[in-house]
Order: C-alpha cells, then structure tokens, then sequence
C-alpha cells in the first residue's frame, strides 16, 4: 500500500495519512457510541461515505473525515456533547457556542486535544485559538425545495453574504449580525420547507454551484445503514448509489488518476 506523508519530523520520522485515519477512526468511534447512545441518528458525509462505500473504509490518500446530521437532531447533538463528550480527550467547537466560529465552514468541528493540525485554506481560518487539534467535520442538512424557483432565492442570498463574512473575518473584525443573518436564512429556507421529500445541505454551505445544489430524496438518506469501516462499522445513507451520484459523482466508483490521488486539507501537523 502506498505511503501519503504529511510531514517529515526533525528527527527523521514522518507523520503520514495512515497516521492520521488512526486517530480519526477512534474520534468517529467514540462520536457514534454518544449517537447511538442517545438516538442522534446521522451518517458519513462527502468523501467519509465513498471511502465507506468503495474502501470499506477511509480513502487511502484522505486526509479529513465528515459526517451529517438534520438540523434538528444536530441542536440535540450539540446539547448532548455538552454532557457526553470526554472533556479530556475532545473540545467541540460551534457557531452556537462561540460567536468566534464561522459559519461559512462546516456547522462543527470536533478537535482532538493535544494534537495540531494546520488546513490549507488560509481564508478560513481557526479563529478559536484555544484549540487547533484534528477535527471531524459536522455538516448540517435540512429541508429544501426541489424547484429552482423557491430555492434559488434563498441560496443566492446566503451566497452574496459568504465572501463579506469571510472579508471582515480576514480583516479580524467579528460581523455578527451578518453572520446570524446568515445562519437565520438558512434556518428559515429550512423551516419552510419541512414537510418536504427533500433534504440537502444546509444553505449555509455556499461552496457549490446553486444550480447544481446538494438535493437528495430524503428516502435515500434515512433510515441510515451501518456498514463497514476499517474495524468496525459506521453509518451511510440508506441509498449509497443515489447519496454518492449526487455527493460525488455519477462515476464514483471510478479512482482518479494517480497523480490526483494526494491529501488536501492539511499544511501542518503534530501529533
């Protein structure tokens, strides 16, 4: 198997991929133990659900792991790591706990103690200092309309507020009102539409084509499937094909070439 290295020590050891799945995989581990303990149904997102479906696990070269949740179960997620998660071994962080956060990246980072990692997207930094361990990535999903009349509006807007947030962000200067503004349509785009067959990402991800958004039939995400993943098993949606064609792509059984086989996420790391 081919060895992704991250970092090269002083000392002369590396830091690789492998290393880092290591710790994420006892994360989403002890994250699934808290849902299911408490019936927070959710599922691996984006590239977590390929690696999960294809590789029976991570993607050997994929350096990040992602889950999703509805919006509801995501407000009882959060109430609950307040209570569950080991304060010892993980920190959470989260628009709702800290107006610091920014609601352009995914809704939560689950960060490991005592480890570090710096992304490559410069542009959207880690504005909670406090802690820059390795995270696992919590996105949002919520009720939408299928019809580009009723949900283009609403995506648009939240598309025109994103590059003013991250300005001010960069600038150092905490735009909260634009940032509840932001996280208020979104909301409010979902509410609308709860009695919907449809379910996607929440409007605060602005980073895809509006017309060509993250739209799935709720029946293909739940109720979520436990399949395998490296030793143990972990959720997907119910129906992987459809989740991934529009998740992916329609050829996402495909490998890329090998010279785009390569992590992306991280500049720097310790662990």
């Amino acid at each position: 198997m081919e060895e992704y290295i991250l970092k090269v020590n002083e000392d002369g050891s590396k830091i690789t991929v492998k290393d880092v799945h290591a710790v994420l995989l006892q994360m989403l581990k002890d994250i699934d133990k808290i849902c299911r303990d408490n019936n927070i149904p959710y599922f691996l997102n984006g590239g977590s659900a390929l690696g999960a479906y294809r590789h029976q696990g991570f993607i050997p070269w994929d350096d990040d792991a992602d889950i999703a949740m509805m919006k509801d179960d995501y407000y009882k997620f959060i109430e609950v790591l307040e209570k569950d998660l080991d304060k010892e071994k993980y920190v959470f962080h989260c628009y709702e706990k800290d107006k610091r956060y920014n609601p352009l990246i995914p809704a939560m980072k689950i960060r490991k103690k005592g480890t570090y990692v710096k992304e490559t997207n410069t542009l959207l930094e880690n504005r909670i200092t406090e802690c820059d361990g390795i995270f696992i990535d919590v996105f949002v999903y919520d009720y939408c309309s299928d019809k580009k009349s009723k949900d283009l509006p609403f995506r648009l807007y939240n598309m025109i507020l994103a590059p003013v947030i991250m300005l001010f962000d960069n600038i150092k200067i905490n735009p909260i009102i634009l940032k509840n503004t932001f996280i208020k349509n979104a909301r409010s785009y979902g509410d609308r539409n709860k009695n919907s067959d449809y379910v996607g990402f929440d409007l605060c991800w602005t980073f895809k084509n509006p017309l060509k958004p993250f739209i799935f039939k709720k029946s293909d995400l739940f109720p979520v499937k436990y399949v395998k993943f490296e030793d143990t098993t972990l959720p997907i949606a119910n129906n992987p094909e459809e989740y991934l064609k529009v998740a992916i792509a329609p050829d996402y059984m495909n490998l890329p070439p090998k010279d785009k086989r390569n992590p992306k996420h991280i500049v720097d790391i310790k662990l």
